[in-house]
């Protein structure tokens, strides 16, 4: 028999990892009667904890929102993960989540037990970051929220949207997922006055209150990989060239030597796939499919294969005479 407040404790957990509970589930999890549950509940609620109770044969106990957040209970795992993710957090491109996160961080580090402290240091001790290629755009909690909860309440978003050239447009859309790439968020939904599927940049996003109506799911591009489907639009996004390249390697091999936010690649059959990729110069894209260490045929853009040609001679002086043909 679980002493009383262990007892609670455990309960507590029980609610937190999973939305609805029987009283006779519990029972069995805390080896007590009904009854023991129900005043167990009470002690709860006591304690600021809201735990919902419906009636009836499908009835139970449920952990809702209260208008105070509520202690924790976290297992091991659990706890590192938090850590980890802070840390990461710190250094997010979201405006002022990187104070709270470090407040976050100060309350955990008072309570982790030594062993938990330790492989959260061996983390970051052997964790080197990159520092990225340009600043993050800033991007506002409210917006991140607002758009979050929309997508699971599939509830209409009408928004004004800046897009790339600078232009401004009032949009409504069904939204499905919020997708990071590059260190930006990308909002993936059904433009509903477009007809199709649209990626918008959420630093460019200003939300119209409230949301509304609900809608009904649609069947999702890319088979439900949304993340490839973001990739695949904004990979050359934004770049003054995009390059279409047949590579004559396998694709997962190609995978693995391109940057994903530089370039997506396709399986054409067992030795051969496509690149799509895009930068600012012609000379950048040059420097990307000599990383590839395969052959390659460019297809597009004209301007890409006028300076290969100029590259390769080049290159054929450099070595003239010092290699066998």
């Amino acid at each position: 028999m679980w002493e009383t407040s262990a007892r609670l404790l455990k309960l507590l957990s029980l609610l937190q990892a999973r939305r609805d509970w029987s009283g006779a589930d519990l029972a069995v999890r805390l080896d007590v009667s009904e009854r023991t549950v129900r005043r167990d509940v009470e002690r709860l609620r006591d304690l600021g904890y809201p735990v919902h109770a419906s009636r009836g044969t499908d009835g139970g106990y449920r952990l809702g929102a209260g208008a105070a957040m509520p202690p924790l209970l976290l297992d091991d795992d659990e706890a590192v993960a938090v850590v980890v993710g802070l840390r990461t957090a710190a250094r997010s491109p979201v405006t002022g989540i990187e104070e709270a996160s470090v407040r976050a961080l100060a309350k955990l580090d008072q309570v982790l037990p030594p062993r938990l402290r330790q492989r959260v240091g061996a983390v970051a001790d052997y964790t080197v970051p990159i520092p990225p290629d340009a600043p993050a755009p800033a991007i506002e909690p409210a917006v991140l929220t607002t758009l979050a909860s929309a997508c699971r309440d599939r509830e209409r978003v009408r928004f004004d949207y800046r897009a790339h050239a600078g232009t401004a447009t009032v949009r409504t859309v069904e939204p499905y997922r919020l997708v990071t790439w590059g260190r930006k968020w990308y909002l993936v939904g059904w433009d509903t006055e477009r007809g199709d599927w649209r990626t918008f940049r959420v630093d460019r996003i200003e939300p119209r209150t409230p949301t509304g109506p609900r809608f009904a799911p649609r069947e999702l591009p890319e088979g439900g990989n949304l993340a490839a489907y973001v990739a695949r639009g904004v990979s050359g996004a934004g770049f003054r060239f995009r390059a279409q390249v047949t590579v004559y390697a396998p694709a997962e091999v190609i995978a693995d030597r391109i940057n994903p936010a530089v370039g997506v690649v396709e399986a054409v059959d067992e030795r051969t796939c496509v690149l799509s990729c895009g930068a600012d110069s012609v000379d950048t894209l040059a420097v990307y499919l000599g990383l590839l260490d395969a052959d390659f045929e460019v297809a597009t853009p004209a301007e890409l294969v006028a300076r290969l040609g100029v590259l390769a001679a080049r290159y054929h002086r450099a070595v003239r005479g010092r290699v066998s043909s």
